[in-house]
């Protein structure tokens, strides 16, 4: 099931499903087609309360889904509705790096900035990555926090600061959560992800390499309005038997800067589950990222965004994400 959230005709965020075919689709707003059926509502108010709500909420998505698909007054066509992000405020967003050759290749794109800042080209076409994934990234899922309320949704602008130069994307795709607890067991772990839903985390890379020398984690290069884009839609997990090696690529204008996947990831979401939920609880809804896929930003490819640039990540049976960068008017 294809779950999004929209604007709805008064102005309010609601939540929706897209039905129909390819070509013809519809947004059905679950509420109102509740309200037809003389059905409680409460779960289809918002994407976290259908999360809360659990899996009979959800199997009620379905059925009124089947039930509504032609009823046109409520099912509103997808291309004249304006989505926004799946869940606007994540309870939390984690974002993790996991993926081999992003761990070993981003750090030669820093040092290669620092590089050129000296004036040294050579030397920053002579740098190479290391031959190993460090230790550190193999025993364990890493991750940071990232800012949960500047989540932005499809075909949202992303003004970027004005102390950033250096603008790149990050094509990503993420777990939602819908069963919280602590001191989860791997073999359950899987059970607590409600879908998936693809993720741009947009980086100032200069503020990045500035503020990691601090050894805390990205902050600013990370964190800042609409720095995190996610979308279009949540993907129920039970539609994705396979998560593991899905197609993934970005393009900027429409040139293809990244063709991978979402194979070959160190740790699983199950992984990753399991691990932050020792002796620490979890909530429905959190986003769990997976980090960059393998070549999947600019900084890996030495390729850097510019203003006006348009750029829209996709992953197979998760849609596409698009979004437009505009450089500060500061």
């Amino acid at each position: 099931m294809k779950l999004v959230t929209f604007v709805g005709s008064h102005g309010r965020d609601r939540l929706g499903c897209i039905i129909g075919p390819e070509g013809d689709e519809h947004v059905l707003d679950l509420a109102t087609a509740a309200h037809r059926d003389h059905v409680p509502a409460t779960a289809f108010r918002s994407m976290l309360a259908l999360i809360e709500a659990g899996p009979r909420a959800l199997d009620k998505a379905r059925d009124l889904a089947a039930t509504h698909k032609i009823d046109e007054d409520i099912a509103r066509p997808l291309s004249r509705v304006r989505l926004l992000a799946p869940i606007p405020v994540p309870p939390q967003v984690r974002d993790f790096s996991v993926f081999p050759r992003h761990i070993l290749d981003a750090p030669v794109g820093m040092r290669r900035i620092i590089a050129r800042a000296k004036g040294d080209e050579a030397a920053a076409q002579a740098l190479k990555p290391d031959a190993e994934v460090p230790k550190v990234y193999r025993d364990r899922p890493i991750y940071y926090f990232t800012n949960r309320f500047s989540i932005v949704g499809p075909d949202s602008d992303i003004v970027w600061p004005d102390y950033s130069k250096l603008m790149d994307y990050e094509l990503e795709f993420a777990a939602v959560l819908w069963g919280g607890g602590s001191n989860i067991d791997l073999g359950e772990a899987g059970r607590h992800i409600f879908g998936y839903t693809i993720f741009n985390d947009f980086s100032a890379r200069d503020a990045q390499l500035a503020e990691m020398a601090g050894m805390l984690g990205p902050a600013k290069g990370k964190s800042f309005d609409a720095g995190n884009a996610l979308g279009p839609y949540i993907l129920t997990a039970d539609e994705v038997p396979d998560p593991y090696g899905l197609a993934a690529t970005a393009r900027v204008n429409g040139q293809v800067w990244t063709d991978s996947s979402t194979a070959g990831m160190l740790h699983s979401f199950e992984d990753m589950i399991a691990y932050v939920s020792r002796s620490e609880t979890l909530r429905p809804g959190e986003v769990f990222g997976s980090g960059t896929v393998n070549g999947g930003c600019g900084l890996e490819h030495d390729r850097f965004l510019s203003h006006g640039d348009v750029i829209e990540l996709s992953v197979a049976g998760l849609g596409t994400l698009r979004n437009r960068i505009l450089a500060s008017a500061a």
